[in-house]
């Protein structure tokens, strides 16, 4: 009877942590599920890409079908930009964001609550295109009339279309309620130029998503009535402009680029000072350059259709425009490198990961501005010159930084360190492997090697390049499972790691490893944008909690899962059947009713 009664114990146990988790409004708690959701699709998308490389591996490859592998290379884009970087981005935003100004919550934490929820709705929807029917086919960037019904048929660029309008819907819940937060909740003494740079590079990514967002959204319901109900906005021959499409497309693609590239470059700007033992060099240089990158990001959308004969004058508009943009980028890896230089450098495998990151995204920002050019670009143009290019961007790029920040933040997230040894080896195997498989795709490219096809004969000097390119992948793939590993072995230690391992400037460093779930018992004054560092040298110490103290916290609430379903069936019944439609709205109208009513206190 003892051990029902303890089953039955447990089981009950189990059942509210997991009702905890559905209903939590905990940012620290919505950063991880986010975090664990992003590299989830990360392994599922790298998969992917395995076997598109297996498949180009020798000439007259027969792993993959042309139907099987146009969806695969389509759903690795979408999967490794909406489902993977990005919300491996957001993890660090929900998570440090209220940490790192001083604040014991998000501005909305329901409303951060509902990003989440909305996010997952979006990601099943667009993942099970691969088993209902089919999978998008027409590359990240769905070029018209492509995407025509007439030839792109089944339902792949449907759940195109939906799946990203709700993942945008996400996106811009979260991004107003991260600009509030930041703009409106730091902590007293913490003005704008005091805030970590890592802040600032988030600040600018919500305003360029919030900007943004609804641009592509518009596109992706034109194109999803162009599909269902024979409108007309980019089909030539009823008097449509596809070129219309790559307008709008871009408008919103080309700021993404650094929706992706921006968070890593705030990761490496608290990495590196820290691992150097010296400020960041030129702080307000790199706020500027980064609010810079943001703003001119917008002007640069044409230079992805210089081949499109959009004539002498907005080509040479954009080509300097491109141009432009690399001087701030410039400014930050300068000031990256005068930080380290001269210090006393600590080469952890954060510290490793932060290195690459400059080496690699410079390689990468090279050959972009290379295709400032109109003449080059004209050369490069759907070559896999344009695929190293990307990749070096943002596997170099952002995926580096991530797991600067990952390797970082990781003792503060969970009172435990990751294997520095074991780190060091998944960093070399995965530096090995990215320039064996990105780098070889720029003879290809110049060799003539057009993306997107999934074979090719013999005689065109294709061969051997491509098999290295294989191989490194593989590389790759042995490097993440290294690290796999290193996280479930670290996760079954105890939790030893002190408050503040790194001696790190920052207000996160402040607190308990992992974080109490008010964050700060007394909210920190702030006097430099080095806070922790300041108060040791004016010897300023953080006053004791008074006894009894009570910190009101937000309630947690099942209001937003219950909306996000809603949102979830009106996506799946766009797709089938209009009652579901209804269903989902009548769901939806429940939830924001609920949340009216549902108190706060």
């Amino acid at each position: 009877m003892a051990t029902a009664t303890d089953g039955v114990g447990t089981v009950q146990a189990e059942q509210s942590k997991v009702w905890e988790w559905l209903t939590t409004v905990d940012h620290k708690k919505i950063g991880t599920m986010y975090g664990i959701t992003g590299f989830t699709y990360f392994l599922i998308s790298g998969l992917t890409a395995l076997a598109i490389r297996t498949q180009l591996a020798v000439p007259n490859g027969n792993v993959l079908s042309a139907e099987l592998y146009n969806q695969f290379f389509t759903m690795h884009a979408l999967m490794m930009i909406f489902l993977a970087i990005m919300p491996m981005g957001a993890s660090f935003f929900n998570y440090f964001i209220p940490l790192q100004i001083g604040a014991r919550d998000v501005a909305f934490p329901r409303l951060n609550a509902l990003s989440y929820w909305v996010f997952l709705s979006g990601s099943l929807i667009l993942f099970s295109s691969f088993f209902l029917g089919g999978a998008p086919d027409a590359g990240w960037f769905a070029y018209a009339p492509l995407t025509d019904a007439k030839y792109s048929v089944g339902s792949g660029l449907d759940f195109y279309c939906v799946g990203l309008i709700i993942l945008g819907l996400s996106s811009l819940m979260a991004s107003l309620n991260f600009a509030v937060t930041i703009l409106n909740m730091r902590a007293p003494g913490m003005t704008m130029m005091r805030l970590p740079v890592y802040m600032w590079m988030t600040l600018v990514v919500s305003f360029l998503l919030i900007l943004s967002l609804p641009i592509v959204t518009v596109a992706l319901v034109m194109l999803y009535f162009d599909r269902n109900f024979t409108t007309n906005f980019f089909t030539p021959e009823t008097g449509g402009d596809p070129i219309l499409w790559q307008h709008l497309f871009w408008l919103f693609g080309h700021p993404e680029v650094y929706v992706l590239i921006l968070p890593s470059m705030g990761i490496v700007s608290e990495v590196i000072p820290v691992f150097s033992r010296k400020p960041l060099f030129g702080y307000a240089a790199i706020v500027f350059a980064g609010a810079s990158i943001g703003v001119l990001g917008f002007g640069v959308w044409a230079h992805h259709m210089f081949t499109t004969g959009l004539g002498t004058v907005p080509a040479l508009v954009f080509s300097a425009t491109t141009m432009g943009i690399g001087v701030p980028t410039g400014v930050k890896i300068f000031n990256w490198l005068s930080t380290m230089y001269g210090g006393s450098i600590r080469f952890t495998t954060s510290m490793y990961f932060a290195v690459a990151f400059i080496a690699m995204f410079t390689i990468g920002g090279i050959s972009g501005v290379m295709h400032a050019s109109p003449a080059v670009d004209s050369q490069h143009q759907d070559t896999y010159f344009v695929v190293a290019h990307i990749h070096y961007v943002l596997f170099g790029g952002a995926i580096m930084g991530i797991f600067s920040g990952i390797f970082y933040w990781w003792p503060k997230m969970t009172g435990r360190f990751l294997s520095e040894i074991s780190g060091k080896w998944s960093f070399w195997v995965m530096f090995a492997g990215m320039n064996l498989t990105f780098f070889p795709m720029h003879f290809l490219g110049v060799s003539g090697m057009p993306r997107r096809i999934y074979t090719y004969d013999e005689g065109f000097g294709w061969d051997d390049w491509n098999m290295v390119a294989t191989i490194g992948s593989y590389l790759i793939g042995v490097s993440i499972l290294i690290f796999l590993i290193n996280v479930f072995r670290t996760m079954r230690q105890p939790a030893t790691a002190p408050d503040n391992p790194w001696d790190a400037p920052t207000l996160e460093w402040a607190t308990s490893s992992p974080p109490p779930e008010h964050d700060f018992d007394v909210v920190p004054e702030v006097h430099s944008s080095m806070p922790l560092w300041t108060n040791r040298e004016m010897g300023i110490v953080t006053p004791e909690a008074p006894e009894g103290l009570h910190i009101h916290l937000p309630p947690s609430s099942y209001m937003p899962l219950i909306l996000a379903i809603g949102v979830g069936l009106i996506g799946v019944g766009l797709l089938s059947h209009l009652a579901l439609v209804g269903i989902g709205v009548a769901i939806s109208t429940y939830g924001v009713w609920g949340w009216s009513i549902e108190p706060t206190d």
